[in-house]
Order: C-alpha cells, then sequence, then structure tokens
C-alpha cells in the first residue's frame, strides 16, 4: 500500500484557506519558514482514505480484548459520551461564575461524596489529573502533614514493595523523599519481617497497591497497618488496583489514611495514548485542611462553591478544578451500577479467577493463590524448555487478534505475563483468549520459530525494540518528491535479529 506522501500530486486540495482583508501579520526573520511545509497533496476523498486507514491500524477496547494488566482497559459505554457532550456540560466555561455552573459544582461534589464512601475516608479533592499527580499529591499532603507537626525534617522515607508501580518511587523521588525498599515474601505478600526492620521514627509513611501488581490481597494488611501507625507514619493507598475491592472493602478500614483514585481505570473513563485521565484523592479527616484548593463545597442553602479558604491547603496541583469530562464519565458509570457497585468487582474478580484457572498448567503460576482482578503468569517454563519468552507470546498473541497483556512487569516474576480481564467481557471473549493462549503453548514446544517471527499478519512485523527506543524514526521522505528534502527512498527501520 502506497503512503500518503507517494500518493501526492502537486497542486491537488482537499479544502482551501478563506480570503481575508485583514492586515498580515509581521513574522520575526527568524521564526520564517525558508521553504514551504512538507504536506501531501491530495484531493478530500484520497485524504478521508487515509485517516480511515490510519484508524484501522490502532487497537483499542472498541477493537477488541485489551488484557492490560494494571492498566484497567475497560469499556466506555457510550451513554458516558451522550452525557458528556450535554451543552451544560460540553459548553461551561472553566471560569464560569459560580452561580452559573451549579449543576457541574452540584456534580462535582456528589462525585467527591461517593468516592470518600467507596475508600472509606473523609474528605476529597478531585484536582489531580492523573494517577500519577495524584501519587506526587499525596506525598505533599504527607509532607504539609508533618510539617505542621514539627516532623518534616525527622520523617525522611518513604517505604516501596518490589511491586510497585514504577511511578511510585519516581513520585518519591519528585516529593523530596527517600526511598526504602521492601521485600516480598513466598505468598506474594509484603515480607513483614523485613519491613519491621526498615520502619522506625524516620518513616513518613507506606506506599501500597492493594491488591498488588501481582493480584494479589495482602494477607498482613492489619498488621502492616499496625507497624507504620505505631511509629507515627502514614498509610497510602495507590489506587490503581481498586477495581478489585469497590463496594467489598474498603482501603480507610484497612487503615489507610490516602488513597488516589484513577477514575480512568476504575470507573471507565478512557485512556491510552497519553490520556485523558483523574487522579482524585481521598483522605483522613485530619489530612483534609491540606488539601488543593479550591475545595467543591455545598453551603448551608444548599447551593454549591467553590472554597479558597484553606489556609492551610497545599495551593492547586492543576488548573481550574480538574478534569471535567472525565467526572461526568465516572459519575454516570457509578450512578449505573448504584448501590450494587460492587457486582463490578465481584465480575472482575471471578473473570480473572476463572482465566488463571484454564491457564495456570500451561504455565507457572509464581504464586499459587486465588487471584484479585488481576493475575500474573510466567513464560519462565517455556523459555527453559522451548526457548520462547514472555515476548514471544506477546507477539505472536497478535495474531490472534488480541492486545498483549503487559509483559516484563512486576520486576520479582521473571518472563512476567501480567492478564487483567476486568468485568466488561463475555466469557466467550475470556475462552477465546484462553484458547489462544494455551495453542501458543502447543506452539512453543512444536513449532517455536512461530514465536519468534511473530507477529505474521499485522502490518509491522517484528522490530529491534531496542534501536526503536534509542534511535526512533519519527518522519518519512523520500528524493524524488518535488517538495520534501532530499533522504533515503526508504524509511530507516532496523531489521530485528532473531529473538529480540
Amino acid at each position: 500500500m502506497k503512503l500518503i506522501y507517494e500518493k501526492s500530486q502537486p497542486g491537488r486540495r482537499s479544502s482551501f484557506v478563506p480570503t481575508h482583508d485583514l492586515p498580515a501579520v509581521e513574522v520575526p526573520e527568524e521564526l520564517r519558514r525558508a521553504e514551504p511545509p512538507r504536506l501531501p497533496e491530495v484531493h478530500e476523498l484520497e485524504l478521508i482514505r487515509h485517516f480511515t486507514e490510519l484508524s484501522t491500524r490502532n487497537f483499542g477496547i472498541d477493537n477488541g480484548f485489551y488484557p492490560l494488566g494494571s492498566c484497567t482497559m475497560k469499556y466506555n459505554p457510550r451513554i458516558n459520551e451522550r452525557l458528556v457532550g450535554l451543552p451544560g456540560f460540553a459548553n461551561l466555561h472553566p471560569l464560569q461564575e459560580e452561580d452559573g455552573a451549579q449543576g457541574a459544582l452540584e456534580l462535582m461534589w456528589r462525585l467527591q461524596e461517593i468516592l470518600a464512601e467507596v475508600t472509606g475516608l473523609h474528605a476529597v479533592s478531585l484536582q489531580p489529573a492523573a494517577g500519577s499527580q495524584g501519587e506526587l499529591t499525596g506525598l505533599m499532603l504527607v509532607r504539609a502533614y508533618f510539617e505542621d507537626r514539627g516532623e518534616s525534617e525527622q520523617r525522611r522515607k518513604v517505604v516501596i514493595p518490589d511491586t510497585a508501580h514504577g511511578t511510585n518511587p519516581a513520585s518519591v523521588t519528585m516529593a523530596g523523599y527517600e526511598v526504602t525498599p521492601v521485600k516480598t515474601d513466598a505468598r506474594g505478600n509484603i515480607d513483614v519481617d523485613d519491613l519491621r526492620v526498615k520502619v522506625d521514627g524516620h518513616t513518613a509513611c507506606l506506599m501500597l497497591t492493594n491488591p498488588s501488581t501481582l493480584g494479589l490481597f495482602d494477607e498482613n494488611i492489619e498488621e502492616i497497618a499496625k507497624i507504620f501507625h505505631g511509629a507515627g507514619a502514614l498509610m497510602y493507598y495507590d489506587g490503581a488496583n481498586l477495581n478489585a475491592v469497590c463496594g467489598i472493602s474498603r482501603p480507610g478500614d484497612m487503615g489507610f489514611d490516602i488513597v488516589h483514585i484513577n477514575l480512568h481505570k476504575t470507573f471507565s473513563q478512557p485512556h491510552g495514548g497519553g490520556g485523558p485521565g483523574g487522579g482524585p484523592i481521598a483522605v483522613r479527616e485530619m489530612l483534609e485542611p491540606f488539601l488543593p484548593v479550591p475545595a467543591v463545597v455545598r453551603e448551608d442553602d444548599g447551593t454549591f462553591g467553590l472554597d479558597y479558604d484553606r489556609p492551610n491547603s497545599i495551593g492547586k496541583v492543576r488548573g481550574f478544578t480538574g478534569p471535567f469530562g472525565v467526572f461526568v464519565r465516572s459519575y454516570a458509570f457509578i450512578r449505573m451500577f448504584g448501590p450494587r457497585l460492587r457486582e463490578m468487582s465481584e465480575v472482575a474478580v471471578l473473570n480473572a479467577n476463572y482465566m488463571l484457572a484454564r491457564l495456570k498448567d500451561a504455565y507457572e503460576l509464581p504464586y499459587d493463590r486465588l487471584c484479585m482482578h488481576e493475575f500474573v503468569l510466567s513464560a519462565r517454563n517455556l523459555k527453559r524448555e522451548h526457548g520462547a519468552t514472555a515476548l514471544d507470546v506477546a507477539k505472536r498473541l497478535m495474531d490472534y487478534g488480541f492486545h498483549p497483556p503487559t509483559v516484563y512487569f512486576p520486576l520479582v516474576v521473571p518472563e512476567a505475563l501480567m492478564i487483567e480481564p476486568t468485568e466488561t467481557e463475555a466469557k466467550e471473549t475470556l475462552d477465546a483468549f484462553c484458547d489462544a493462549m494455551l495453542e501458543i503453548a502447543r506452539e512453543a514446544a512444536e513449532q517455536p520459530e512461530l514465536l519468534k517471527d511473530a507477529p505474521h499478519h499485522r502490518p509491522v512485523q517484528r522490530l529491534n525494540e531496542v534501536r526503536a527506543a534509542k534511535q526512533p524514526v519519527v518522519k518519512y521522505g523520500f528524493a524524488d518528491h518535488p517538495h520534501l528534502e532530499p533522504t533515503a527512498r526508504e524509511p530507516v527501520v532496523a531489521e530485528a535479529p532473531k529473538g529480540v
């Protein structure tokens, strides 16, 4: 298939810039183009075909099963898009006066109240724009809390398990704290013995995902909370895996003091490719004074407003009041479930355990326990016996029409395959995926070259991923096009060595 640059013909147009009688703007010499922009010249139909073809190269939850462990790619009901497009929401200016934005403010306030109930905590700020920013905001609240107590110089350490999301240590470093890693025990829990020797009067908090990225609920969570609170430290809950426990158990009841919630993972807001997302923070009462401003509040007369009078606040962490479109979709999703919200999590856990039961004999199971909403297998047996790696399995899955699961994470599991079905998939889809995984395990034993050369039926086959990361090619050009600068006739794409 030809690229759009190869279809380009001088003089063809798909649209024209309208003429105007405004005076020409003087562009500084250093900002002027020396040559016209490198744009293909095609008619409108060819342009439409080009973008339609590009859209078929994208894979998303609307195309097929997307079991990307720890990222929770679930279906976004179309009613959400109809609601977020209502004129009163879609056309509302961020600087609208409060009396003209009562509907939006009420929605945000009610969403805050729901999230406080779901987490078992006292107060919520919707402001953080994503889970990673929620993490940083939470750590800023930790710092403000200890500064208010005169302990900020003493509390320098944040404990993180070796199964943590990579954003956790990054957020700790950005917040100016020191990372203290703690090990995982043979059951997949935090190693409590290792933890005890690392928690002392210099510890600020624990950052923990529960269930963890192994898909396991920590069996020692009450003991862990006693250790940290006994040392005067706080408990921080990374809410990336909240989809497993909504309506069943609450982080606040487990002993956590701060929770960030990934609205785009738990409550169906579509994400990926850079956003959008939402990362609200829920906290215990003692931390409420430090939450970002403005706070969305309900006044005594029943109206809703924005409260900036928070002298101990850490300030704003995002423009305006947060990603409002995310709030509408999440609120709609929650209200559709109503009091039956726990069914969302129950089905997600059921789906994951069903798939685990079907696959655990063909792949290694690092921790032989019931899982929560996701589970981690290992392709170590395939690599040891047949030379097939987790990456080979992932690439071969693409030939079966499935997006690969997360691979090589968490790092404590060699050749990890991290699978999350969510609650929105039918049993037939789960079975089709399991059938493909079982067939790939058989292929690894009988025809390992099929895996090594996969994918076979995609527009782009196996690339050298190391070179692609270190030397990305972000342009295409060739010498004989009259409007393009001379470059190589073919795009510079590395031929992948076998097995990479």
